[in-house]
């Protein structure tokens, strides 16, 4: 059979869509972008407007492969099966549980064209189901998921409730999976999950977040390991001590912010202040020297007034960040947030968004520009549309490049000679 994925939201669909494509090829099926048999889309539902955009992949799909058969798997599958069934277009309806069987359901609907109630709605795992890493011919990078799940349940996020409780992969497999990517040739692993500042709180061996990263650093010397984003508790003392020395641990950390404003944080139920926020940003930069912080920010959560807008200003430029994702934000219906009392207008959210969107864009030229004259060892990944060699740095950044003599997945230092947008311009070294 004919299989198509299509993934939207965080990276960890990046990594279930791509470990079923894996599991596919393994059965025998081809994996194709159009003329499928089957589709599986799997969906975020993070927000309203992730709702919206999951509806549109649905559209565009079944009008692309009008004979395949149609799953729906991910966070909208979970929390929103109507709707998508109300779509007319969607045969099976899958959600976050026992993503493996996702294709059991389909090979069975393409062959009788029923599934019977082995399609019925499942409640989140309280299990970490283990799916095979993987990556595709030629890629660079790869995702290793190690954790699923968020107990955090934050006012504004559906997620815990379409995720369900924390579960961790082990240690030692996580190991073994990085391992095997690096024997695959992969040159960096990203370290991803739903929430993985928890990982292994589920787990009876002690095992958490540091001792996860320092395992798998040492058990892949050769390969660069990157960081999903974190909750900023998680970047404590112990945390930079302990990680600091591990050469091929990458100097970008997300730190998600959500909002600068003590009293928003607090009605958000994030569970640090400013000034906490703040003193792990210190401590990375004193254990991380140049490291590359970023982070999420939300604008316009119900009743934030200009005086809290004013405050999440002044602190987003104190903490100097190398890039920002900046959101309006989306109601999602199903959360605390969603019916809280002082919503703000959409076009506000939007406009106080696109003021921080300006101070982001100053403050990411000012870090680039601190790298000019510098040089760096970059990984070369791929040529652009323009002709350039892009890859990356340590840090999170995109490096091009004009020069000949970079190889596809190969090192190669580079002089820093200048910044262009968010990227930076440099030029081979010998």
């Amino acid at each position: 059979m004919k299989f198509c994925f299509f993934s939207l939201g965080c990276k960890v669909n990046r990594f279930e869509s791509e470990a079923l494509a894996q599991l596919a090829r393994a059965r025998g099926h081809e994996i194709v972008s159009c003329g499928a048999d089957v589709c599986i889309i799997n969906s975020c539902t993070v927000t309203g407007t992730s709702d919206h955009k999951n509806i549109r992949a649905i559209h565009r799909l079944r009008r692309d492969n009008p004979d395949a058969v149609l799953a729906v798997s991910g966070c909208m599958a979970q929390m929103e099966p109507d709707k998508l069934r109300a779509t007319g277009e969607v045969d099976l309806v899958c959600g976050t549980s026992d993503r493996a069987a996702v294709l059991d359901l389909c090979e069975r609907y393409v062959r009788n064209r029923e599934v019977g109630d082995t399609a019925r709605f499942r409640a989140p795992s309280r299990v970490f189901e283990p799916l095979p890493p993987g990556v595709s011919q030629g890629r660079t990078r790869a995702l290793l998921k190690v954790q699923d799940g968020c107990d955090n349940y934050c006012t504004y996020c559906i997620i815990p409730y379409a995720r369900g409780h924390i579960r961790s992969l082990p240690l030692g497999q996580a190991v073994e999976q990085a391992v095997q990517l690096a024997a695959d040739g992969v040159h960096e692993v990203v370290l991803t999950g739903i929430e993985i500042s928890s990982y292994g709180r589920d787990l009876n061996g002690g095992d958490d977040v540091v001792a996860l990263i320092a395992a798998v650093c040492r058990a892949v010397p050769a390969v660069r390991v990157r960081l999903s984003s974190l909750e900023p508790r998680t970047v404590d003392a112990r945390f930079c001590a302990e990680l600091s020395g591990l050469p091929n641990l990458m100097p970008h950390f997300h730190l998600s912010l959500q909002s600068g404003c003590d009293s928003v944080l607090a009605r958000m139920k994030r569970r640090y202040t400013t000034a906490q926020f703040l003193a792990h940003v210190d401590g990375l930069r004193a254990a991380f020297p140049d490291c590359s912080i970023t982070t999420d920010l939300i604008t316009g959560f119900p009743g934030e007034t200009e005086e809290e807008f004013r405050e999440t200003l002044d602190f987003v430029r104190a903490c100097r960040f190398a890039d920002m994702h900046v959101f309006p934000y989306s109601p999602r219906p199903g959360t605390v947030a969603a019916d809280m009392p002082g919503q703000i207008p959409a076009v506000d959210r939007q406009a106080r968004a696109e003021t921080v969107k300006r101070i982001a864009e100053k403050m990411q030229r000012a870090y680039l520009q601190g790298f000019v004259g510098r040089r760096m060892t970059v990984l070369w990944e791929h040529i652009d549309k323009e002709g350039l060699w892009c890859g990356h740095a340590p840090y999170h950044f995109i490096v091009r490049t004009s020069d000949a003599g970079c190889r596809k997945n190969g090192y190669h230092d580079a002089e820093i000679i200048g910044v262009q947008g968010g990227t930076l311009r440099a030029r081979l070294t010998n």
